[in-house]
């Protein structure tokens, strides 16, 4: 009976990672569908003056209402649209500013197919993910998205599994690529997310998030050079802050920094921490937002940040993985 069980069991392990594979496959193979429709459509969406009307039929249809959670999430105004309920009354909701969003893999799905009849005569324009460019929707829509794969998951071929996944993955690709196109930021993500753990973060300060105290790598001016190279040894984030005697903020003097001028043969004997540092670090407010914060964080390409009060005295620093809750440590100079 155990050896049953172990063969039962290989055999579940061996067929799921099968079926990742060719899913995994039938993902790759998209980035080379990728082309002029594909940038047509981001276009056609960028610019559409109403909203972006999904629909799609089974697990199309499942697909499609994650597609629109995506994209209303990330700033595009869209809604799922059920075939079936769309003739009997709901197509009413189609105006010709809207864009339809035609989900199938056949091209060919029965329910489907009166709906794009429908908003041609509207006016709205039709983009369409499908597997077969010559199908009925194919050759009814205005844009053609190729989301065809090889094979399906299913050992029948008959399940969608690789194409339902492939459909997915580009509206992925579509969400992602209006996010650029709109210049989407943190902040405005958080409008959409005010809820739960990410919007909590974002709605926070950077009060919440930063690090106070003895775990602040800091020096006073005047301290020796090599002291401080020490503290930013010890204290294994990256960098040291330099402070006047009344803390406020003055230099900055980071790993990157000694590496570079130790690569350039320059000595640290009998320097003090003014003659390395870099004055007048970025900084942030301790009042400012956790969403203004990351964004102006990766505009600069830094990932630590020290933070003052509205006097520039030193309260603390920020740190990106802290605040999306990941451990690291900072080799980027911040100066």
């Amino acid at each position: 009976m155990q050896n049953k069980n172990m063969s039962s069991s290989r055999t579940a392990v061996s067929r799921a990672r099968e079926v990742l594979k060719i899913e995994a496959q039938s993902i790759l193979s998209l980035v080379h569908k990728i082309n002029g429709n594909f940038s047509r459509a981001v276009d056609l969406i960028f610019q559409c003056k109403g909203r972006v009307i999904i629909t799609g039929i089974g697990k199309s249809g499942l697909i499609g209402r994650k597609i629109v959670a995506t994209l209303t999430s990330t700033g595009t105004q869209a809604l799922f649209l059920h075939p079936v309920e769309g003739i009997h009354g709901d197509l009413g909701i189609v105006t010709k500013k809207d864009i339809l969003l035609a989900i199938s893999n056949s091209g060919e799905t029965r329910e489907l197919l009166p709906i794009i009849s429908s908003v041609r005569k509207i006016g709205a324009p039709i983009i369409s993910f499908t597997g077969v460019l010559k199908s009925t929707l194919a050759q009814n829509s205005d844009i053609v998205i190729d989301v065809s794969v090889e094979k399906e998951a299913c050992p029948f071929g008959l399940a969608p599994t690789s194409s339902s996944t492939a459909a997915l993955a580009m509206g992925d690709a579509l969400a992602i690529a209006l996010i650029d196109k709109r210049k989407f930021r943190e902040k405005d993500f958080y409008k959409f997310h005010p809820g739960g753990s990410l919007g909590a973060r974002l709605r926070a300060t950077v009060r919440d998030a930063m690090i106070t105290g003895d775990r602040i790598p800091r020096v006073i001016t005047g301290t020796p050079a090599r002291q401080a190279i020490e503290v930013i040894d010890r204290m294994n984030v990256g960098f040291v802050l330099v402070t006047d005697k009344k803390n406020h903020l003055i230099g900055i003097l980071t790993d990157g920094d000694v590496r570079r001028m130790v690569s350039r043969g320059s000595s640290f004997d009998g320097l003090t921490i003014d003659r390395v540092m870099t004055a007048n670090p970025k900084t942030i407010d301790e009042k400012a937002s956790l969403a203004e914060t990351v964004e102006f964080m990766q505009k600069k390409e830094i990932t630590s940040l020290a933070v003052v009060n509205e006097k520039k005295a030193l309260k603390g620093y920020v740190h990106l993985h802290d605040i999306f809750g990941r451990g690291g440590s900072v080799n980027i100079s911040l100066a």
